[in-house]
């Protein structure tokens, strides 16, 4: 298992040294500031440079002020190719980044080795019980916490979800987006050409929605949590960090309900789940309507999601039992993909055969 907080000075530097290779990356995680760039070795040293935009996905404002800043520089100090290594497959983003800026390409699934170490050790714990154990009540868990900017799309599968009359499932969303500091309020202004009725909809509620023993919006994307909520639901509702255009860009909020030994559901951009299978891991197309997946237009796919989310919903409780130990085998598979080192596997193929490739 690869250490995360780790990858770029003990598996990349340690791996391409010798080479005569720059890297580039962004300390503190999550940032994308020119002043939080970390460049080993210095810039007019290097026959070739690897930019690694991983722990982040390419959004084209974000980007672009970055290399608008990075290119005069880079252009300057030296004529080498620099390659983006990104965290995200057949993106248009990307795409857009390479032809704007001349640069080559490069993926692995940074975000796979992040949750193998953030969720280690899970297993070995009494924190979740026995999917034997539990009793099913509600029909999802869907934990919002950014929900405005480049995350609206977590507003547009609420709208979806409360007019479909489905509010009384384990949801929590702020009332105040703790990245943008915007309201939900205000949020939801830009959603109205797309949803005429969302104010009215979104009045019948109250915000914030926390669970229990939460306040303020708490991040949780470093630990597995929310057990007791999990524990009483059939399926865990994933609202990815991206969920629309063209692109493939799952994290670890993908491997909480493979963790927790949970069905699960993904609001992501179109093909997450077969991007998924390609992992070694399984669906649930055999218990539910799942082409929602292959519905390429944003918000149909979040309708279709609410739909299917809808018929389960209106089911008898004892139907979601059955349900849910219908779905064990698929669980249980997936949970020793990920914990067993059969994910670690192919990983690691992927990694070594990108960084042999460059």
């Amino acid at each position: 298992m690869i250490r995360i907080d780790e990858i770029y000075y003990n598996t990349f530097v340690t791996k391409l040294q010798g080479q005569n290779v720059g890297l580039h990356w962004f300390e503190p995680f999550g940032t994308t500031d020119i002043s939080n760039l970390c460049n080993i070795p210095a810039l007019d040293k290097a026959e070739k440079r690897l930019f690694f935009w991983d722990q982040e996905p390419i959004h084209l404002d974000r980007f672009k002020l970055l290399f608008d800043q990075y290119t005069p520089v880079y252009a300057n100090k030296w004529n080498g190719p620099t390659t983006l290594i990104t965290s995200e497959k057949d993106s248009e983003n990307v795409a857009w980044a390479c032809d704007t800026y001349n640069l080559k390409s490069a993926y692995y699934f940074f975000h796979g080795w992040a949750a193998l170490d953030w969720f280690r050790g899970y297993h070995r714990t009494f924190l979740m019980p026995e999917p034997s154990d539990r009793r099913i009540t509600q029909t999802f868990v869907m934990p919002n916490r950014i929900i405005a900017g480049q995350r609206q799309h977590r507003l547009a599968m609420l709208y979806h979800i409360f007019k479909h009359g489905m509010s009384d499932n384990h949801i929590s969303c702020p009332a105040v987006c703790p990245a943008e500091n915007i309201s939900v309020d205000d949020a939801i202004k830009d959603l109205i050409n797309t949803y005429p009725d969302i104010k009215e909809v979104f009045n019948k509620e109250s915000f914030p929605r926390e669970f229990k023993g939460e306040t303020g919006a708490p991040m949780h994307s470093h630990q597995l949590s929310l057990f007791a909520e999990s524990a009483e639901s059939l399926l865990y509702l994933v609202t990815e960090t991206v969920a629309t255009g063209q692109r493939l860009h799952l994290t670890e909020k993908t491997f909480k309900p493979i963790c927790l030994r949970m069905p699960f559901m993904i609001v992501g951009t179109a093909g997450s789940l077969e991007y998924l299978r390609s992992y070694g891991f399984q669906t649930f197309g055999h218990l539910w309507d799942e082409t929602y997946d292959l519905e390429i237009n944003d918000h149909a796919r979040y309708e279709k999601i609410a739909q299917v989310l809808k018929d389960i919903d209106e089911l008898p409780r004892q139907c979601k039992q059955k349900l849910f130990i219908q779905a064990q085998a698929v669980c249980e598979y997936n949970y020793r993909h990920f914990y067993s080192g059969g994910f670690e596997s192919v990983l690691w193929q992927e990694l070594t055969e990108m960084l042999n490739g460059l």
